[in-house]
This record gives C-alpha cells, sequence and structure tokens, in this order.
C-alpha cells in the first residue's frame, strides 16, 4: 500500500462509523475532533491528499473499469461546498461531475426517489460527487414527513423510513456490484458553529448569496436532525 494512503486510511479511522453500530452523535463524533492535527499540518496534509487523489484519478480513468461516487451529507452550512472546492482542486475536471440535489422538481416527483440519483452517476473512469443525495429522503423528508404527500406514493403497510433504508442499501450494493465504488461523507457541525457560519454569511457581502432565511428556520428542528442523522448512520451499511 502507499504509504500516503496508509497514513490517510488511519487518519480517518476514528471517524469511521462501524458496521452495526447504534451513533448517538454526541456521546460518539465530536463535531470539534482534530486528530491533533494542527492548521499548518491539516495544510499539508489537504495538499498531499489532493496528489494522492490526482494520482488515483489517473489510474481510475485509464483502467475504465470502475466509477466513484462521492456522497456529501451534511446539514446547512456544513461545508460540502467547500469541501469539493478544496478536496477536488487538484483532479482532472474532465473526469469529474458534481450533482446537488435541492427539492425534487415536478418531473423528480413523478418517479420514485431513488430516479434522479440514479440518473446523475458517474461512468466508469469517472469520480461523481453528489452535493447532498438520496439520503434527502431519510433527512429533510423524515423531519418534515408532510413532504412525502408529494411524492403521490402508494399505500406502505409498516414502517415507511425502514423501507427506504433497506432499498438505500440494495441500491449502494447494486451499484457497487456494477463498479461504482461509493464514499459516504457525513459532515458533523455543531449548533453553535452553524450559527456562527451563518453570521458570517450575513456579515461578509461575498458570502451573502450563501445565506438563505429558510436556513435559520431549518434551525428550529435542529434536535430532529440530529435524530435523524443518527438513525442514517446506524440504519444504513457501508456499501
Amino acid at each position: 500500500m502507499d504509504k500516503r494512503l496508509r497514513f490517510m486510511t488511519d487518519l480517518i479511522a476514528p471517524l469511521r462509523v462501524p458496521p452495526g453500530s447504534e451513533v448517538k452523535l454526541k456521546r460518539d463524533h465530536d463535531p470539534g475532533y482534530t486528530g491533533q492535527v494542527t492548521r499548518p499540518r491539516a495544510t499539508a496534509l489537504l495538499a498531499e491528499g489532493v496528489e494522492l487523489l490526482a494520482d488515483y484519478q489517473a489510474r481510475l480513468a485509464a483502467q475504465d473499469t470502475f466509477g466513484v461516487l462521492l456522497v456529501l451529507q451534511g446539514i446547512d452550512a456544513a461545508g460540502k461546498d467547500g469541501t469539493i472546492k478544496h478536496v477536488m482542486s487538484g483532479v482532472n475536471p474532465q473526469a469529474v461531475e458534481v450533482r446537488s440535489f435541492k427539492q425534487p422538481s415536478a418531473e423528480e416527483l413523478d418517479h420514485d426517489f431513488l430516479w434522479r440519483c440514479q440518473r446523475a452517476l458517474p461512468g466508469r473512469g469517472w469520480i461523481g460527487i453528489f452535493n447532498r443525495s438520496h439520503y434527502e429522503e431519510v433527512l429533510v423528508v423524515r423531519v418534515h414527513p408532510d413532504l412525502l404527500a408529494a411524492e403521490r406514493m402508494p399505500a406502505i403497510s409498516g414502517d415507511v423510513w425502514a423501507q427506504r433504508y433497506q432499498e438505500i442499501n440494495d441500491w449502494e450494493h447494486y451499484l457497487v456490484d456494477n463498479g461504482i465504488h461509493v464514499v459516504k461523507v457525513m459532515l458533523n457541525l455543531s449548533k453553535r458553529e452553524q450559527a456562527k457560519r451563518f453570521l458570517e454569511r450575513i456579515d461578509h457581502p461575498d458570502k451573502n448569496w450563501k445565506f438563505s432565511p429558510s436556513d435559520v428556520k431549518e434551525r428550529q428542528y435542529w434536535d430532529d436532525y440530529q435524530r435523524a442523522f443518527e438513525a442514517m448512520l446506524s440504519l444504513t451499511r457501508p456499501a
């Protein structure tokens, strides 16, 4: 194994969610955790990681057998856009596609909830990035279950969320069986840090475009979102 890759693997090991574990965010994952890595060291590690990613992207494209899907999920202001900007800065943009999933369109609501994500999958040799993803269906929709009515689903006997977790697990395993490696990342954020980032969006003109009043409204549901994230991390399996 590449020494750089081994080091990166060891570095992220404490952040991984063991399969079958029951996650409690406050107990298990401190959003302020840094692994005792200083900011200057973090900057150097980011540069090394980007270089490593570029090397592996070249191999991915040359092999033309597998694709990679990076799923980024996190609450508002968690840093999804910034992660894409900085982490993916060194890859070849000709073989990377970023897709953002916002409120479903009328066309998307006329299909099953995985349809729009299936259409956005990367091809062989490509890296696809989902900025938000199919997990919105067990996060936003779970926190606001009235949104289910717009999907016009047939009646379900049993727990709709348990069914969706199973469908997500099955779909991701299907992707892996067909050569799409799924990398899932949840960006964990404290409520205090979220408020700080919202204020920065208001105070700095160059960040005003990122601020939406709906972001503040959603803070009322902070605890509900935390429980939804915990269920998501506990009930979905590694792909």
